[in-house]
């Protein structure tokens, strides 16, 4: 049918927008109004002809709609009635009478008022094609099935919609039954073709139809399980108390056989079997239902469960060793090559017992993954455990069985995922161990790690020693000071320095890029990253010893690139210096972090820490006072001391380092080491603080291209100190061209790297004046005020 049919009739009328409710032409539904502009509405129509306009809110949790939030198509409506509900709401009931269309809002600050096209039609002029009449039975027929399925609606509704022939007002009359979701009923109402609007019926119908279906054999397939499992009860309790009667249980007894069959059947040491078998026994005399019966059945499992005899065959094999290392870390030479010795005196050897390995290193260098190389290399499985925040010891022995629900610590619990009783086991962060009322972890991996002990380390649950001296133990660690001194000393350690430039470049590109742009669902030549590009990443973006945060800035590129390739269907992506900031944002570091200029007072040390190297840049401030001595910083005792013996230093030399002999008595001295929130403390920054109060005292600079560390003496004597070569790669990332060293670490400059080496200036300094004839800049009409 035609739009043409219709005749359209232009009203004014007041309109409320309903909040998930759809009113059909031809429905009389009653609802409650809240809203202070829709009661507003209700009123000025009662005023006046009672005539309202009804459409549908497109979001139900408006509160205040506006035009463009609720439907234009609604339905043209006369009130019946109006009841006063407390709370000032209203109960009203309406009558649908014709579709119509908002053509125009006149008004909508107290309430809504529209020009409205209200489409009217004569029923009786209607002709009922046999199309739309096949489309009528065929929705009725719909209709029937619909009411059939759904419990929820009385059969008889179906007398008052076969006597309509009206087809426009059938399809309504259906629709205002279903439970249909408002924009399924808002499709209806815009329907205005007679034929069309039965065809979108019969089609929601249909769905409808079919979801009921299902849930009907959802619903009985339920009902025949429930009803099946409670047979199965009702027969197991009346066979159960049967055999109570006669004095028989087989159920128990053919558990205990089984568990007998698996004792004998396992390689198992002759106490542990022992053992097993009078636990056993125990279940035997029990109850099948006891509490006590489970716990048994609990602990027989994980004796059963465990690799008391399983073990993988070695493959010790030099090359293949070399070639997995190599392929899965680049550098870290000196380290390959220990791991590899350690591997070659067990093919000699062919010796159990060995050393434990420790590798120690700032994070993101490769501890965790060598571990799992050296596995690979040997041809044996891997298990972890973290260590990190562990503080009951029984998290590594495990709980006595006295306790509800007790079970297994943790390496019993790994050693029966692995399978084995000879894989490679490795303990990380071994340094963030802390103890508590619980117990001390630390005391408990001594046993553990000692290989004269851990032939016999005895869980507290299974109570029967287990043998973990064919275990390869590894443990990682960030800083040696936190581990106990006798823990340490059962372990090898093996230093893992910060990478270097040129060695994190290598690693980006043999090893980051390919396996960021593979996660990422890239290939290859989707992604081109530059050499230069990699470079300004690692200066610019990162601030690390190892390789994590600059992984992370490659992921975020390939993540950034993989959205450009589906949005665009761009193929190839080039990446060089001067688009990093397109994809990562601005620079988070200037390539030359040092001073921009010499400045009094300011000198620039190094520092050590567990994250690696780092720099330090020491303030000094003298004012007129009385001679007080300030220090801020967040510092530590060791390096509060450090100042202090600068400082005596410079009093008792004062007349040859050219300083009033009066400045301890008239001037106050404030020595600060900036980011006061981070702690620090050790006496390598005494150099460096004695350097910046000279400077200060004397209004000389301090050469903003010269770092030192060292720790001085009351003498004015150079003392060696920790971590060399991660100090310097920390002084080269911020572009300082001259490292001041103490003389007695001229031995760790061969751990620095050639190209650093060449890069960089390298003075051995034995005291204070060869440390100021290098640092404090003295030509002349350098000198500026601070």
């Amino acid at each position: 049918m035609d739009r043409e049919f219709y005749q359209i009739v232009r009203r004014t009328i007041p309109l409320i927008p309903l909040r998930g409710l759809s009113v059909f032409p031809h429905m009389v539904i009653h609802f409650d109004v809240g809203r202070e502009k829709s009661i507003k509405a209700l009123e000025n129509s009662m005023v006046n002809d009672s005539y309202i306009f009804l459409c549908t809110q497109k979001d139900a949790k408006t509160e205040d709609p506006t035009e463009e939030e609720f439907y234009h198509i609604g339905t043209v409506s006369k009130i019946k009635q109006m009841l006063k509900l407390p709370g000032g709401s209203i109960r009203v009931l309406v009558e649908g009478i014709n579709r119509g269309k908002i053509v125009n809002i006149v008004k909508e600050d107290e309430y809504f008022e529209a020009d409205i096209d209200e489409y009217v039609y004569d029923p009786d002029s209607i002709v009922v094609t046999k199309e739309i009449k096949a489309a009528m039975r065929l929705v009725i027929s719909d209709f029937e099935d619909y009411l059939r399925l759904n419990n929820r609606m009385a059969a008889d509704i179906l007398l008052t919609v076969t006597d309509i022939e009206d087809p426009g007002r059938l399809a309504d009359v259906i629709s205002s039954y279903i439970n249909f979701k408002p924009d399924e009923h808002q499709k209806i109402l815009e329907t205005l073709d007679f034929y069309e609007r039965l065809e979108l019926l019969h089609q929601m119908l249909s769905e409808e139809i079919e979801l009921l279906k299902i849930e009907e054999r959802i619903n009985q397939r339920v009902k025949s399980q429930i009803s099946k499992v409670q047979k199965e009860y009702y027969l197991k309790e009346q066979l159960r108390a049967i055999q109570r009667e006669l004095g028989e249980d087989e159920g128990i007894d053919k558990e205990v056989e089984e568990y007998k069959e698996k004792i004998e059947e396992i390689d198992m040491p002759e106490e542990v079997k022992k053992k097993a078998l009078k636990e056993v026994e125990r279940l035997e005399r029990m109850s099948d239902h006891s509490a006590e019966a489970t716990v048994i059945r609990n602990y027989l499992d994980w004796l059963l469960d465990l690799p008391w005899s399983i073990e993988t065959k070695d493959k010790v094999d030099i090359k293949r060793a070399r070639e997995i290392l190599n392929r899965d870390h680049y550098g870290l030479y000196d380290v390959k090559e220990r791991i590899l010795e350690f591997i070659a005196i067990r093919k000699l050897t062919n010796k159990i017992k060995g050393p434990i390995l420790c590798l120690l290193g700032p994070p993101g260098v490769g501890k965790t993954s060598i571990a799992k190389s050296i596995a690979e290399s040997l041809n044996r499985k891997f298990i972890r455990m973290s260590l990190g925040g562990v503080q009951d010891e029984a998290e590594l022995r495990g709980h006595r069985r006295t306790y509800v629900g007790a079970m297994p610590g943790r390496v019993i619990s790994l050693m029966r995922r692995a399978g084995t009783k000879n894989p490679v086991f490795l303990f990380d962060e071994i340094d963030k161990l802390s103890s508590s009322f619980r117990g001390d972890p630390a005391s408990a991996l001594l046993e553990i790690l000692d290989p004269e002990q851990n032939s016999t380390f005895s869980d507290h649950y299974l109570d029967v020693p287990f043998d973990l001296s064919k275990v390869l133990f590894i443990t990682t660690a960030n800083s040696t000071s936190t581990i106990p001194a006798p823990l340490l000393d059962r372990m090898e350690v093996i230093r893992l320095s910060g990478y270097t430039e040129e060695e994190k470049v290598k690693i980006a590109e043999n090893h980051l890029i390919p396996k960021q742009i593979k996660e990422h669902g890239l290939k290859e030549k989707n992604l081109i990253i530059s050499e230069n590009a990699v470079r300004k990443i690692i200066n610019e973006y990162t601030r690390e010893s190892g390789v994590r945060e600059l992984e992370r800035n490659i992921a975020n590129i390939c993540r950034k690139v993989a959205k450009n390739i589906v949005e665009s269907k761009q193929t190839v992506v080039r990446i060089n210096r001067d688009n990093v900031p397109k994809y990562l944002g601005k620079e988070k570091y200037l390539p030359d972090m040092a001073q921009g200029e010499n400045q009094v007072g300011v000198a620039t040390g190094l520092a050590w820490t567990s994250f690696g190297g780092e720099t330090l840049s020491i303030e000094v401030n003298c004012m007129k006072g009385t001679g007080k001595l300030q220090l801020t910083g967040k510092l530590g005792e060791v390096m509060k001391e450090s100042a202090m013996a600068g400082v005596s230093y410079i009093r008792a030399n004062s007349d040859r380092l050219g300083v009033d002999s009066n400045f301890y008595k008239d001037m106050d001295l404030h020595i600060h080491v900036p980011e006061g929130a981070i702690p620090k403390d050790g006496p390598s920054a005494g150099i460096t603080m004695a350097t910046a109060v000279i400077s200060a005292l004397t209004n000389i600079p301090v050469n903003k291209d010269v770092s030192m560390t060292g720790e001085i003496t009351l003498r004015g004597r150079i003392l060696p100190v920790g971590g060399i070569k991660e100090k310097v790669l920390a002084a080269n990332r911020i572009g300082i061209k001259k490292v001041l060293l103490p003389y007695e670490n001229s031995r760790d400059l061969q751990d620095i790297p050639n190209k650093i080496r060449r890069k960089m200036e390298f003075v051995l300094v034995k005291d204070m004046d060869e440390v100021l004839e290098h640092a404090l800049v003295k030509e002349e009409g350098s000198h500026e005020d601070n």
